[in-house]
């Protein structure tokens, strides 16, 4: 089952607007995951890197944590608790900061870095959780969010969606992968790092190695669709970018709409049909094997 829904503003006087758009979308999609949803905002870059961490047991020492983290990088870290999460602030290295949280801190998740992007996700009803996190107050470019049916495996919160692995890089995933534990092996053996045994964390971590060699988004999901078996809908979102891409059968539900304000994806039509000026919009349903693609740097 499971929902997603993507919002990428082409008009910049509408990003007061992301976040609620992005709330009325993501309940439109409540009935197709209770489980558990999250959500990544895009905001406008800034200079330092931020780290947004998840805290496992609910009782993490923030404090004790960065200063552990600025001892490892060799750079100052500042936090802003929000509930379970906290968003970290650095002039340090942020893949090298990834690294240490996950070797110094086991009861945290670190769940985005980069200079664009924060992420936020739980466990139970997604406007619960959408409320929880301020996703309607919310500033910025794009976003992508997720609700969750987990029908195949436990209600916890390693399998909530968005994933990140690499910088300002992260998916939604409808469907299963089926060669998910090879490539996760051999991503590993490229220097990619796993925080769970969920298929869409691999998808994730797959996109963030082709990028990083050299690939753009693009040519990172092209490469995707030989490499990842199975059968899925993703929502990807970068720093400066949006895309969507259904496997070689397309068996998920897709639909894409387009007006001169935004770019807009979903499982559903229904959670489009919150969004001003869509009966203006180009409306289509996503082809198999296909890349969908805008940035804001074009």
């Amino acid at each position: 089952m499971c929902g997603i829904v993507g919002l990428f503003l082409k008009n910049e006087a509408l990003q007061p607007e992301l976040g609620r758009l992005t709330a009325l979308m993501l309940h439109e999609m409540v009935d197709r995951g209770r489980d558990s949803a999250g959500f990544a905002v895009y905001e406008t870059p800034i200079a330092a890197t931020k780290i947004s961490c998840l805290s496992l047991s609910g009782d993490t020492d923030w404090t004790t944590l960065t200063r552990s983290l600025e001892e490892g990088i060799g750079a100052p870290v500042e936090f802003h608790q929000i509930e379970d999460h906290a968003i970290l602030h650095t002039t340090g290295d942020g893949a090298v900061a990834r690294n240490r949280i996950i070797e110094i801190a086991p009861d945290v998740t670190v769940l985005s870095v980069g200079h664009a992007i924060e992420l936020y996700k739980g466990i139970g009803d997604p406007d619960a959780i959408s409320a929880r996190f301020g996703l309607a107050q919310r500033v910025g470019r794009h976003a992508i969010a997720h609700t969750r049916m987990a029908t195949e495996s436990a209600v916890v919160i390693a399998g909530s969606h968005p994933f990140s692995t690499g910088a300002d890089t992260c998916l939604v995933h409808n469907g299963s992968l089926s060669n998910h534990n090879r490539l996760r092996e051999n991503l590993r053996r490229h220097g990619e790092t796993f925080q769970t045994e969920n298929d869409s964390e691999v998808a994730a971590g797959y996109l963030a190695w082709r990028m990083r060699e050299g690939d753009s988004l693009e040519g990172a999901i092209d490469r995707a669709l030989q490499d990842l078996d199975g059968f899925y809908t993703l929502a990807i979102g970068t720093r400066d970018g949006f895309a969507v891409v259904r496997d070689p059968i397309a068996c998920k539900p897709a639909v894409i709409a387009e007006t001169d304000d935004w770019v807009a994806m979903s499982s559903e039509f229904r959670a489009i049909a919150q969004l001003p000026g869509v009966t203006d919009a180009d409306i289509w349903e996503p082809k198999p094997a296909t890349v969908y693609a805008w940035s804001h740097a074009a």
